[in-house]
């Protein structure tokens, strides 16, 4: 009797022993499946609605800024080009010959940029001093000079506006990605430790979260470091232009001060 109990118990625990693999290799095959079925629905759209409400306003914050600086990067890529193009036909109509105060006329009655607001702002101080019984021209060349620098600076910082907006966003996106990809990171470690399951499908979908926001950042801030580089530099060329006809224009004025002292 004893020994038949003792076969039956050895029969079973071989038994068990040889289903325990199979049960193993089951769950690990479920768990490749739950990893596959949710790395294939990690959409953008997904990892966006899935993630923590911090890091759903970190990327929208984000993709804000980034929407804004392509607003003020086409915005400034339009104004420079039609500021080039006055200045090449203002430069053209001036060097032809046309006298001064018929071009003074024709441009004085209406709104100018650039060279043209530069030569009606000299003009303007050159007729105030010529008014009158009594002409003012002691320190009439200082003052046109004056007049002239500030309406270039008055002109630099309309080029300039809103540049600043890009340096800000392509130096502190990354960051402020990188405090996004953090908080998710923290949420993701949070929930294994809670779940107690270390699989791949736990995992993933919360690490993906995390570093889409980084992602985000990235994105909003490389156009934008290029696109300030860049705009800085074709303001600076369109500053050195208007101070380049500045200092002609002054010259030319020198010359008829003089003829008239």
């Amino acid at each position: 009797m004893n020994s038949k109990v003792m076969k039956l118990v050895v029969a079973a625990s071989t038994a068990l022993a040889s289903t325990m693999p199979m049960a193993a290799l089951a769950q690990d095959v479920q768990s490749v499946e739950l990893g596959a079925s949710a790395g294939s629905g990690l959409s953008y759209i997904s990892l966006f609605m899935e993630a923590d409400i911090v890091v759903k306003i970190v990327m929208i914050g984000l993709i804000a800024a980034s929407v804004w600086s392509w607003a003020i990067i086409f915005d400034k890529v339009v104004l420079y080009a039609r500021s080039r193009r006055q200045m090449s036909r203002f430069e053209t109509v001036f060097w032809s010959g046309q006298s001064l105060e018929e071009l003074y006329k024709s441009l004085s009655s209406r709104a100018n940029n650039g060279m043209s607001a530069l030569f009606v702002a000299a003009m303007r101080e050159w007729k105030r001093s010529h008014e009158g019984d009594r002409p003012a021209i002691g320190s009439l060349q200082q003052r046109i000079d004056r007049v002239m620098d500030l309406t270039i600076s008055r002109e630099v910082e309309r080029f300039e506006k809103r540049l600043l907006f890009l340096a800000t966003i392509g130096s502190a996106a990354p960051f402020i990605g990188l405090f996004g990809t953090v908080w998710g990171i923290m949420n993701a470690f949070t929930s294994i430790a809670a779940s107690k399951n270390t699989s791949l499908a736990v995992v993933a979908p919360g690490i993906a979260e995390a570093l889409f926001a980084t992602g985000i950042g990235l994105v909003a801030a490389i156009p934008a470091v290029i696109a300030y580089n860049k705009l800085q530099s074709d303001s600076g060329k369109l500053a050195a232009r208007m101070e380049g006809f500045a200092d002609e224009f002054s010259a030319i004025l020198s010359r008829r001060i003089d003829e008239r002292a």
